[in-house]
């Protein structure tokens, strides 16, 4: 997909169709302006009898579709509500461009226009453009009869190709996530993911490593290794780095978790309950979405990206209910739920991003269904050893327009996964408090490094289509990790 600036009026853009944003107010002359008032005055007023027969009012995610509006040589036109000027955002400008592109990407539109304005800063129009490639892409990828049709080629007006290219680099970091997502378990195996992030690695320059079963047999990754034993696909962990800030800055580590099926081993998943379990992998996803991105914008940090990959399956080898585990720090690990799977398999890469000189750690994961009870399917839960640090992450979300809520971690809930077997169990006492007791065994892991835990279990994968999305993987928290990373500069 190509993305380009454009310097032609509204009325005479050589496109298949146009969209363009109208802000809210109390009168017409306050939301039809710019290229909207180009739009009112080439179709006789119909966005202004539109406005005053109250059909349309500028709010967010508010469309109207017009086909062949006079005037105007594209034969498509969108109106984008983007609401008060005074509060145009990342997120409004997103959603604004992402529900437009994925009205327009029902059928096939190739050449899109976009006019929301200019003067606009740089990261609201990345992120406009951001959404747009978002919307116009679907999760159809193996339908004969697509649903949705991406664009070939992306119009924006009022922005150079510098504010553009950000944008572009985010938009397809953005849905690398979401395919890897989308893909059937068959295909995105352990194996087939790190194959993709060598490809990846290749194309946006950062270095890579490959952890195969024997080397982490060697590393006494015995935790990991563990969940991986009741499935034929052998695990693996992926290291990527991007050094952009020099021998002496500080490391940022970004970890995820990548469960790439997950059944729920002998603590078996009711069928309902596996259907979308080949988004469990979607922690790990988030963050080579994030690596390419932060590599491809040439950030000048340093930033190391982890993912711990298995399938949680079941065998005549499937690890059991009483086992003890021991990690890969020494710590010795009581199962009690082969299906609390996630923070055996992050014990081990929070441990190995220690060792390899993480000064602060993030860590995602499609980790605990508590969270998704707790704060619904479209907010993510943080979790904490360090307020500021946490304040960075959630300070970087909103911005960005990604919804997260910090959840407590009382240290009597760090009580409730100790062990009488062995140093901790891998749930906790009771269901209450699910979210928290899983962040606090991951907490057991970080070597007391500033940490912030994101339980991505509700926003990472959108059961219904939204607005602005297609169903299917989201994409959530790429471009948060990216904002982190943009202001980290060794902090």
């Amino acid at each position: 997909m190509k993305i380009l600036s454009t310097k032609q009026s509204i009325t005479a853009a050589e496109v298949d169709a146009v969209v363009v944003g109208v802000y809210s107010g109390d009168s017409s002359d306050q939301v039809i302006r710019g290229a909207a008032a180009e739009v009112d005055k080439a179709t006789g007023g119909a966005l202004t009898r539109l406005f005053e027969a109250k059909e349309f009012a500028g709010k967010p995610d508010q469309f109207i579709t017009l086909l062949a509006p006079a005037g105007m040589k594209a034969l498509k036109l969108v109106v984008a509500g983007l609401g008060p000027a005074d509060k145009l955002d990342q997120n409004t400008l997103f959603r604004a461009a992402g529900g437009a592109a994925k009205l327009l990407a029902g059928k096939s539109c190739p050449k899109v226009a976009f006019y929301f304005g200019e003067g606009l800063p740089e990261e609201v129009v990345a992120a406009g453009v951001c959404g747009a490639m978002v919307g116009c892409q679907g999760q159809d990828l193996y339908r004969q009869e697509k649903k949705q049709y991406p664009f070939d080629e992306i119009h924006w007006a009022g922005a150079d190709e510098a504010e553009l290219g950000i944008g572009q680099i985010l938009g397809e970091s953005t849905n690398l996530t979401r395919r890897l997502v989308n893909e059937p378990p068959s295909d995105m195996n352990p194996e087939a993911f790190a194959d993709t992030a060598a490809v990846i690695a290749k194309d946006a320059g950062f270095d890579i490593e490959v952890w195969d079963k024997a080397k982490l047999e060697s590393e006494k990754c015995g935790s990991l290794l563990a969940v991986a034993r009741g499935s034929a696909r052998q695990p693996r962990l992926v290291i990527m780095r991007h050094n952009g800030g020099g021998a002496k800055g500080k490391t940022l580590a970004l970890v995820g978790k990548g469960v790439t099926f997950d059944s729920g081993g002998l603590s078996l998943k009711p069928s309902d309950s596996m259907k979308t379990m080949k988004c469990d992998m979607a922690g790990a996803a988030t963050v080579l979405g994030a690596m390419r991105a932060i590599s491809k914008l040439k950030l000048p940090v340093n930033v190391i990206g982890l993912v711990g990959l298995v399938e949680n399956m079941v065998s005549g080898d499937s690890y059991k209910l009483g086992d003890v585990l021991t990690a890969r720090n020494g710590k010795t690990i009581e199962v009690l739920n082969t299906d609390a799977e996630g923070r055996l398999v992050l014990a081990d890469v929070l441990d190995v991003a220690v060792d390899r000189g993480a000064d602060k750690i993030i860590d995602l994961a499609t980790l605990t269904g508590a969270c998704v009870v707790a704060l619904g399917l479209d907010v993510a839960g943080l979790f904490t050893n360090d307020e500021s640090w946490c304040g960075v992450v959630k300070a970087a979300a909103d911005k960005c327009g990604e919804q997260a809520w910090q959840l407590p971690m009382f240290p009597q809930f760090g009580e409730e996964i100790k062990s009488n077997v062995a140093d901790i169990k891998n749930i906790g006492a009771g269901r209450w408090g699910g979210a928290i007791t899983a962040a606090k065994f991951l907490e057991e892991f970080v070597s007391e490094k500033p940490w912030t835990h994101i339980d991505i279990a509700g926003p990472s994968f959108v059961e219904s289509s939204k607005p602005w999305i297609e169903g299917g993987g989201s994409g959530a928290f790429v471009r948060t990790l990216v904002e982190v990373a943009r202001g980290w500069g060794g902090k």
